[in-house]
């Protein structure tokens, strides 16, 4: 099940959350061109990935910040941008753009240090802007529960795009996160489970001094856990293909 866009519209231009998604393409880029060979990749993570080992011994602590700029290929950046593009403009409409910026990086540190608590003497390298983004799909859940969401859903070789609330797909996602770190050890290579699950709680903290400051619970009444602003509307456009007929 994977969200594809949703139908809250924003009321001011992203420019934060565009910045972001051209910094993580910007390294990706820089990575793939300037990065060549095992040696390398492995002195490049060894500067500016997160590794808990060394971030307990007290050495590179500006990993907490540059390891959330940093992807492991093409589709952990695709799918990390797309999770941004989706439920970032929302937020930092609520937050404004600076306030925006630093809740972000404050909920990519709190993932970091989640993830370094889950294993302190790790050498796995942890890189991605996931436990960011974690964090803005917990403050997103807080705000806007009742958002609905497209997602495209793969059983085997069916494909279905369908409309869920935030709450559904959201919850689903940190309850395999939460799962996922229970069943995973920090030794091994994969995905950070407790940086997303880390994050994501961090998230949800952070924006509670937004939510109470709409009210709280009153605000939540007021929109029914909906956006604040009109649903955006989607429309499937037929395709131009000529259909084919069979003969008889």
């Amino acid at each position: 099940m994977f969200p594809i866009r949703d139908h809250n519209p924003s009321q001011r231009t992203p420019y934060v959350v565009y910045a972001l998604i051209a910094a993580n393409v910007a390294v990706f880029l820089y990575e793939m061109a300037s990065v060549h060979g095992d040696r390398a990749l492995m002195q490049f993570y060894f500067d500016y990935a997160m590794i808990p080992a060394r971030f307990t011994a007290g050495e590179n602590p500006q990993a907490l910040i540059t390891s959330m700029f940093m992807h492991a290929g093409f589709m952990h950046i695709a799918g990390n941008m797309l999770f941004l593009w989706i439920f970032g403009d929302n937020l930092e409409d609520q937050m404004g753009h600076f306030g925006f910026l630093a809740f972000y990086l404050a909920c990519g540190v709190a993932a970091a240090l989640a993830q370094v608590s889950s294993g302190p003497s790790s050498v796995v390298p942890m890189v991605g802007a996931s436990g960011a983004i974690a964090g803005v799909m917990g403050g997103y859940l807080l705000l806007f529960p009742k958002a609905r969401v497209d997602v495209l859903l793969f059983i085997v070789i069916l494909v279905r795009i369908f409309t869920v609330p935030a709450w559904i797909m959201l919850g689903l996602w940190f309850a395999l996160q939460l799962f996922g770190g229970l069943g995973s050890s920090s030794d091994e290579g994969g995905v950070a489970y407790w940086a997303h699950a880390g994050g994501f709680m961090a998230g949800l903290v952070l924006v509670f001094p937004v939510w109470f400051r709409r009210g709280g619970s009153d605000y939540w009444q007021k929109t029914q856990g909906h956006p604040p602003n009109p649903d955006a509307a989607y429309e499937i456009s037929k395709s131009r293909i000529p259909a084919v007929r069979r003969k008889r």
